[in-house]
């Protein structure tokens, strides 16, 4: 008797070890799934790339040159060129990720995401992934023609905390993207004009053209809550050494912020895509009743 239970608890536990081995690689295939639009969109929409290189180059050209007419420190140039960049990302965050569950219930496709044996998290990850693999390329090309063009000049000495902080920034940042996704799909048509509202504050209250510090306690609380501002601010300073570039706060803290801000973001993106499920599949609705 005690042989045919342990047989029987081997067989369950090999059972249960292919069921999660089998769960896993059907979310990974999920996420490539996800990602593969995004990766083949690079050569299906050649106007998109157009756009989405030419208006962050006119705006980063337009505070270079108010920059240098008020004769500022030539690091700002260089602050300029990097925050044009970056806003690529954020740009991809609010419309590729934070908007795409609303999109993809307006297309009729919201629905085959529920009823498939996948998490919907895989679905964001590979919306993330390639997100950030194609907006990682336009704003290569952005920092490349801005650096030729100004003749900017980096002072990098740590390349592998540069590094860091520009992983862990898009990881918070994205984390951030998951998170909205849910939060606008619920609020239904107010989140999609509330994606619309934050550009232009996250720009600025991000320090995209600006140094943080000279947004005194702002930019302190600034770099608390946003990915952007925190990564944007410790990217300056290790890219542009001295006094000119220093930060909010520095760099080893606001690596710490972001890792707390990307556990923080994944986290909530988690929970709110489970409340979302459960209204989805029990309840047969997608936004949030308030009483």
């Amino acid at each position: 008797m005690s042989v045919y239970a342990g047989r029987h608890d081997a067989d369950a536990t090999r059972a249960a070890t292919w069921d999660r081995r089998r769960v896993v690689a059907t979310n990974l295939r999920s996420v490539l799934g996800r990602a593969y639009p995004r990766f083949l969109g690079l050569t299906r929409e050649p106007s998109w790339l157009f756009f989405e290189v030419l208006l962050p180059l006119l705006s980063t050209f337009a505070f270079v040159f108010v920059y240098r007419a008020l004769q500022a420190p030539e690091q700002y140039v260089g602050f300029v060129v990097l925050g044009g960049a970056m806003t690529a990302f954020w740009s991809n965050v609010v419309w590729g990720m934070a908007a795409q569950l609303y999109w993809e219930r307006d297309g009729g496709n919201l629905e085959l995401y529920f009823t498939a044996p996948i998490s919907m998290m895989s679905v964001l990850l590979g919306m993330a992934f390639g997100g950030l693999v194609s907006t990682s390329l336009r704003a290569a090309v952005v920092l490349a023609i801005g650096t030729a063009i100004f003749g900017v000049t980096y002072g990098v000495t740590d390349w592998a905390a540069l590094g860091a902080v520009f992983v862990l920034t898009m990881a918070a940042l994205y984390g951030l993207g998951m998170l909205l996704a849910s939060v606008f799909l619920m609020w239904g048509r107010e989140g999609f004009h509330l994606s619309q509202l934050l550009t232009e504050p996250v720009y600025f209250f991000g320090g995209v053209y600006a140094p943080l510090r000279a947004l005194g306690p702002i930019g302190a609380l600034a770099v608390s809550i946003l990915p952007l501002a925190t990564g944007l601010d410790a990217i300056r300073q290790i890219a542009f050494p001295g006094p000119d570039s220093a930060g909010v706060f520095p760099v080893p803290v606001e690596i710490g912020i972001l890792v707390v801000m990307t556990v923080a973001f994944g986290a909530a993106a988690r929970l709110s895509l489970r409340t979302l499920e459960r209204l989805a599949r029990r309840e047969g609705r997608l936004t949030v009743r308030w009483r």
